[in-house]
């Protein structure tokens, strides 16, 4: 059996890694455009200097060889030919038995006036972005930054660290929204801006100014307002890479449609982390890599009912991390807790943790991330949440009820 990943990224070396404990003898090819495997959750320490280019892989030197996996590099795919079996790409093309697509996702431009084919403009997706800023930030003290989520935020880190200091422009109220609720968001925050960063909340880029050359000069705010800059950071979000998927007969939206095996709309073709639209984070691209690998070896994978987001931060020494919807909707409660070194929610449906935020002091994440992944009733509790722990036990009765046994 030929086993071949397209992505080099969590989801693809978590099925390679898979793959190969599951069976000894199959094949397995990674076909990756990047020029080495590497992590691009450590990319802001490449700008900030705290990390060179081979600091960055999150795999051994050896593991391509140790594992007997062949690892073609530098290779963009253009096309599936499912009737044949081939991946293609420029100047050739790769047989499959199993196919399992993981290409990642590429930086989103929004429509703003001006922007397109822009120079001096950059996402914050692959290596070969952060060389460019990099580079451009060394000329420049006039950066602007589009988005305060985690990339735009990684991407201001990066460069306070090299002593500049960027505006973040964000249409939130809020920075890193997604991840977090205002309360730790704004801790971080207060930390950038003590920094030297500047934040242009509840705002939007209507426009860009460029020069005749072509590179952009300035960015308009909605209000008018204008801010000048030489380099333009654009981290408004990503889309998909899986454009070479047309015209195969895999079913996509946003992202790549997979059932619970994550295959596809093709037998034998499978998808997972970025490509699907249904990864927010590392570990569940770690995931859902895991279980592709289980289909491609003809196991029964795990059940898995819904991908949890799962989020680690750490800016300036304070370490957040959040599991599921930390956001509050109406007919939640909220639990908090907190003192001068710490901030803790769990937010509960029902009776039932759907989300908790801890940031701080980030032990006991696992046992949280147990009660959200089960769906543990702790609305008969009969002491507070905070205090509950693995030695605490309960059973269900007939009618799905739970009993603590304490």
């Amino acid at each position: 059996m030929k086993h071949v990943i397209i992505g080099s990224g969590a989801a693809g070396i978590s099925a390679a890694k898979t793959l190969r404990d599951g069976s000894s003898q199959d094949e397995i090819v990674v076909i990756s455009s990047d020029e080495f495997v590497y992590s691009r959750c450590m990319l802001h320490q490449f700008i900030s200097g705290e990390r060179e280019k081979a600091a960055l892989a999150f795999v051994d030197d050896d593991f391509f060889t140790e594992n007997q996996i062949k690892l073609k590099l530098n290779t963009t795919i253009t096309k599936i030919d499912n009737a044949n079996k081939l991946v293609l790409f420029d100047g050739g093309s790769e047989s499959y038995d199993r196919l399992l697509i993981a290409v990642g996702s590429k930086s989103f431009f929004p429509a703003i006036d001006g922007l397109a084919d822009t120079k001096n403009v950059y996402g914050l997706r692959n290596l070969s972005d952060a060389k460019a800023i990099c580079a451009k930030s060394k000329e420049t003290e006039r950066i602007v930054i589009i988005g305060a989520g985690l990339v735009g935020m990684d991407a201001a880190y990066g460069l306070l660290k090299m002593k500049k200091k960027p505006t973040v422009v964000e249409l939130s109220n809020t920075i890193l929204s997604t991840n977090l609720d205002a309360r730790a968001a704004l801790t971080y925050q207060e930390k950038f801006e003590a920094a030297g960063c500047v934040f242009r909340l509840s705002s939007k880029v209507s426009s860009v100014v460029r020069n005749a050359d072509g590179f952009v000069t300035a960015v308009t705010l909605e209000n008018g307002e204008q801010i000048a800059c030489d380099l333009l950071i654009v981290a408004a979000g990503v889309r998909p890479s899986i454009g070479f998927v047309e015209g195969s007969g895999i079913a996509s939206e946003r992202g790549i449609t997979v059932n619970h095996a994550m295959e596809t709309s093709l037998s034998g073709v499978y998808a997972a982390g970025d490509a699907t639209g249904l990864s927010e984070s590392w570990p569940s691209a770690t995931l859902q890599g895991e279980i592709a690998a289980m289909g491609m070896l003809g196991l029964e994978p795990q059940e898995v009912d819904d991908f949890i987001s799962k989020t680690t931060i750490h800016f300036f020494g304070v370490p957040s991390l959040s599991v599921g919807r930390v956001v509050s909707e109406e007919g939640d409660e909220e639990n908090c807790r907190e003192d001068r070194s710490r901030y803790q929610k769990v937010v509960l449906r029902d009776g039932i943790p759907v989300g908790v935020l801890l940031q701080g002091d980030i032990s006991r994440s696992g046992f949280w991330q147990h009660l959200i992944d089960n769906r543990v009733d702790v609305s008969a509790l009969p002491k507070s949440v905070w205090k509950l722990s693995f030695a605490d036990s309960y059973h269900i009765d007939e009618k799905g009820e739970y009993h603590w046994d304490m």
